[in-house]
């Protein structure tokens, strides 16, 4: 059967860990192959803080599936066209943020999930299935399997409602967005922060009661990242194209500045 595996998906129901990149600079397909050669899993395209567009975007997705990285796809909000283009073009994993309530969260579902578990409209010929011709009902079946469909819990609600999102059916996973979170619960940047350390512990113990992925994004603190995958995350993006290119650069430079003699 023509279908490119979700690699990421084996490794989480494996209970390994799933590292991702937050792609916010980069816009061309070759940029999937040099992050598979740095040893990451999935890809983490930002929609929502970036120009990147749909085609940029496409061409990625497809690239990254030629390289044997899964391509995942944070949209812009909740709209459901946000996410269907994507799935439609090469995504094999949509993240959305900002979702409070399970009522959103099914939502979220019904946006992406073909039929019985939602009401995604069929597409005629999609990268995922190499564009072969498919039934109808084989088809669906296989989008349905391989599809990760991800949320993020990026409010003092979301918190509060973490175990009935988590126990949404046709949900994969949740993820923390550190960033907002963090900030909208009166800690900006304190990602091991008291309540910080609260909410992961209640969106591990939601995932852990339902059976779904967990993860976060947005820390940049390699201790605190680790922290919070020995608790138990294992989806995990752990840094952007952008500040790892800074994090280099600034060494390299700070090190050819510092050993210059004039003369």
């Amino acid at each position: 059967m023509p279908i490119v595996e979700n690699t990421t998906k084996r490794k989480l129901q494996n209970g390994e860990l799933a590292l991702g990149i937050g792609v916010r600079q980069s816009r061309t397909a070759d940029h999937a192959f040099l992050c598979k050669t740095c040893g990451f899993d999935w890809l983490f395209i930002d929609l929502e803080h970036t120009s990147l567009s749909l085609e940029q975007t496409s061409n990625m997705c497809v690239a990254a599936m030629a390289a044997g990285i899964t391509p995942f796809v944070r949209v812009a909000s909740q709209a459901h066209h946000h996410a269907t283009r994507l799935l439609d073009v090469g995504a094999l994993g949509i993240i959305v943020p900002d979702v409070d309530t399970a009522e959103q969260a099914a939502a979220v579902v019904s946006n992406c999930r073909f039929p019985p578990l939602g009401r995604r409209s069929i597409p005629s010929g999609i990268p995922q299935l190499l564009f072969e011709p498919m039934p109808a009902r084989q088809m669906m079946e296989c989008i349905n399997r391989e599809v990760l469909i991800f949320v993020m819990l990026e409010s003092p609600a979301a918190i509060e409602n973490a175990d009935m999102i988590a126990a949404t059916d046709g949900i994969d996973g949740v993820i923390i967005g550190s960033n907002d979170l963090a900030a909208r619960i009166g800690t900006p940047g304190e990602f091991d922060s008291p309540p910080m350390q609260n909410a992961f512990t209640a969106m591990l113990e939601a995932t852990r009661r339902h059976g779904k992925f967990s993860g976060f994004a947005g820390i940049p603190d390699e201790r605190i990242q680790s922290e919070y995958i020995n608790q138990g995350a294992r989806f995990v993006q752990c840094g952007s194209d952008i500040g790892f290119m800074q994090s280099a650069a600034t060494t390299r430079v700070a090190h050819l500045r510092n050993g210059f003699a004039p003369g």
